[in-house]
């Protein structure tokens, strides 16, 4: 029996695994709409999408044309200004071929969206919600002290937030607060952007949230049968995976980047959010094209650091980058000249 989670009080139901439609904007129209019809065919229900993900809404539109009432689709959009929501949100129903978005959400925000806080993009999204346009309305943020405001203000139906078994105490209580309050509570990055591997124990720590919704980012068929097969057979936490997680969190505890990107764009274009974290995607996700000439590049381009601190001032994380970035750039020249393996 699948496990069925309720997304707050939308009146929306879905199965416990859900898609996360950003990586196949790298896949062909041909293989990103095999891919949706067979999550649909597998079981899942709830597909998550945005406007910033390039061609992944027209994809989406493809797949399931014809079976718009069979699916929920939640969509983003990052626009600043009210016009250009309004702009964003018809270009989301052509590309979807719908005339209605289950959730809308607010992309990757900086600060919690109020009535009457002179940026008009929160009477905006009621608008939409009163033209029909949207259902519900939502919120993403990679920004705790965000998350907790949307949440308590009590003017969005779901939050999207980062979640996975590397959570902290903090966070693992903004999930709870959220089932409380009745906000849904939509987790994004489960597997930390690449740097958790072991999908078993993904799944199984997310079982312990009821009103959480994970969306697992599929790019390949082989990820989807992955998470697919865990409908039925939901792996549980049990002491083998307990000790597991604890022997994760030990090893990546302490400074490390989660990816996200608040800290661009940077005045040097130097990549932060990959290359502040290429020590743990050699070891934790490897791949010879990490060692590529162009990544060799990129990574040489950190000695063109100017020490600004923009980017540690965006941190949600408030790690010291620049710093982070140094430590990355000297264990990368390691694995170069082989004085360190990997893999």
């Amino acid at each position: 029996m699948v496990r069925q989670v309720e997304i707050g009080r939308t009146g929306l139901v879905v199965p416990q695994n859900a898609f996360g439609a950003l990586p196949i904007q790298r896949d062909s129209t041909e293989l990103a709409v095999k891919l949706l019809r067979r999550a649909y065919e597998g079981g899942m229900r709830f597909f998550d999408t945005a406007r910033a993900y390039t061609d992944s809404e027209v994809k989406l539109g493809i797949a399931f044309e014809g079976m718009r009432d069979k699916v929920v689709i939640a969509t983003k959009t990052q626009a600043r200004e009210p016009e250009k929501m309004r702009e964003e949100l018809e270009t989301s129903l052509a590309n979807l071929k719908t005339d209605y978005i289950d959730i809308y959400q607010l992309h990757f925000c900086p600060q919690c969206y109020k009535p009457g806080d002179g940026t008009g993009i929160y009477e905006t999204l009621l608008e939409a919600k009163e033209q029909g346009k949207a259902r519900h309305i939502g919120i993403t943020t990679h920004r705790i002290d965000v998350a907790e405001e949307a949440l308590e203000s009590g003017l969005y139906e779901t939050l999207q937030f980062p979640f996975s078994y590397l959570a902290t105490e903090r966070e693992i209580r903004l999930v709870r607060r959220a089932e409380e309050l009745g906000v849904g509570f939509i987790c994004m990055k489960g597997l930390a952007g690449g740097l958790i591997n072991n999908s078993r124990a993904a799944m199984a720590f997310m079982t312990q949230f009821p009103n959480a919704v994970p969306i697992w980012g599929v790019q390949r068929e082989n990820e989807l049968e992955e998470w697919l097969s865990y409908m039925d057979d939901t792996p549980e936490m049990d002491p083998g995976i307990t000790a597991f997680i604890e022997s994760e969190k030990k090893a990546l505890e302490g400074d490390f980047c989660r990816g996200c990107g608040y800290c661009m764009p940077c005045p040097q274009e130097i990549q932060i959010n990959n290359c502040a974290r290429m020590s743990l995607m050699l070891r934790r996700a490897p791949s010879a094209s990490w060692l590529s000439q162009s990544w060799q590049d990129e990574m040489e381009k950190i000695e063109s650091c100017i020490e600004c601190y923009q980017c540690a001032d965006r941190c949600p994380y408030e790690l010291d980058t620049p710093n982070l970035l140094k430590k990355n750039l000297e264990d990368y020249r390691k694995v170069l000249a082989g004085e360190v393996s990997v893999g």
